[in-house]
């Protein structure tokens, strides 16, 4: 109960601060000696400041105000991608307060190599959030690939790095700041959930970066599957005769829409940034580029489409590098959406980007260890 009542305190201040305590008892409805003692505790534990509070023009001893503390506990975010790592440190405010990103290719390296690099950069960004006045409480790296349901901090199958059955903490350097590993495309989705004004209850967040990934928000819960592998939209066929697949099959959707497809299909080489690339032609009118988008906004729209009629969401939500090329896709996605989605209303404003584009994953990761401190402040250590 306690741990509850703490959760509620600290929620009702992060929503509404600054609060006195009064307030705070007034929003929760708790008495006002249960809701110092609470506020006590989560000061104590670093969740929470209490300061003077603003000259209110009222008669009477000034009040105190109670906010979300801006130092103390923090979540890291760290991600791996076939081209680059990133960090991300955010405060329990939700804010992000440091983010890093080096390109570096991956794919095909071995896995040990790829993680004490990524645990170097999550000691730089740890090193720094302390000159911040943060204290890192839990550490959340994204993947592009299968994490199974079950705990072990295992990645089955990463396809676009060369990777099978990789255990996390075999290879990472200080076993006491071991990452907890998740799909990249279910942070993106939550990411999304946690930051909107407004959230859609019920969504397809597809992205793309080396490959594509979806992932499924259902009645505001991230849905995994049996097994954890749900969501593996990019490895869809969308033409059973198609090139193979890293995968192992033939005709998958990211050999239509995911970025080495486009890339080519566009004519373009390799480069630091393929994405900015693509903008950069498209929005020149290169029309090589632009038939390439369509094609793959075709494609995408015909995966999306059976998506649409099996989960009936809300929203399809397009994140990662298909948010920073949305102007040219989301003509031809809605085109195909419009034409096979037939069973069921559909509105072409159902179809969006995400506001987050490349960012969400990393965040989504950050933002894990900040949600679960919000729902147990218990696991804060008291200063």
């Amino acid at each position: 109960m306690r741990r509850q009542n703490l959760a509620v305190v600290l929620g009702a201040v992060r929503a509404h601060s600054p609060l006195s305590r009064a307030d705070v008892a007034g929003r929760v409805g708790l008495t006002r000696a249960a809701v110092s003692s609470l506020v006590d505790e989560l000061i104590e534990r670093g969740a929470l400041t209490e300061a003077p509070a603003a000259a209110s023009g009222r008669v009477g001893r000034p009040g105190r105000a109670l906010t979300i503390s801006d130092h103390g506990p923090a979540g890291l975010g760290l991600e791996i991608g076939a081209t680059h790592l990133g960090a991300c440190v955010v405060d329990l405010r939700g804010k992000a307060r440091l983010w890093r990103r080096v390109e570096q290719p991956n794919a095909d390296r071995p896995a040990a190599q790829v993680l004490a690099e990524a645990a170097a950069l999550a000691a730089e960004a740890e090193a720094e959030a302390t000159t911040l006045g943060l204290r890192v409480q839990g550490r959340v790296i994204a993947v592009p690939g299968v994490v199974p349901n079950h705990p072990g901090g295992l990645v089955e199958r990463a396809p676009n790095l060369g990777w099978h059955s990789v255990r996390i903490a075999h290879h990472w350097p200080d076993q006491n700041t071991v990452p907890e590993p998740e799909n990249e495309a279910n942070l993106g989705a939550l990411a999304e959930y946690w930051n909107a004004e407004q959230p859609v209850e019920t969504f397809v967040h597809v992205s793309a970066e080396t490959g594509i990934g979806a992932a499924l928000i259902i009645d505001g819960r991230l849905f995994r599957g049996a097994r954890g592998f749900a969501g593996e939209l990019g490895h869809i066929p969308v033409q059973p005769d198609g090139p193979r697949c890293t995968c192992g099959s033939r005709g998958c959707l990211e050999q239509y829409a995911g970025k080495a497809a486009v890339l080519a299909e566009a004519g373009l080489g390799r480069h630091s940034d393929p994405v900015a690339l693509l903008a950069e032609r498209a929005g020149a009118g290169h029309a090589p580029t632009l038939r390439a988008l369509d094609r793959a906004g075709n494609a995408l729209g015909l995966a999306l489409a059976s998506a649409v009629d099996l989960i009936d969401p809300d929203a399809l939500v397009l994140g990662g590098a298909y948010a920073e090329l949305a102007e040219w896709l989301l003509p031809s996605v809605r085109a195909e959406l419009a034409a096979r989605v037939v069973v069921r209303p559909w509105a072409p404003e159902a179809l969006r980007p995400s506001a987050l584009g490349r960012r969400g994953p990393l965040l989504g990761a950050a933002m894990t260890t900040v949600r679960r401190i919000m729902a147990d402040p218990t696991q804060l250590s008291v200063d």
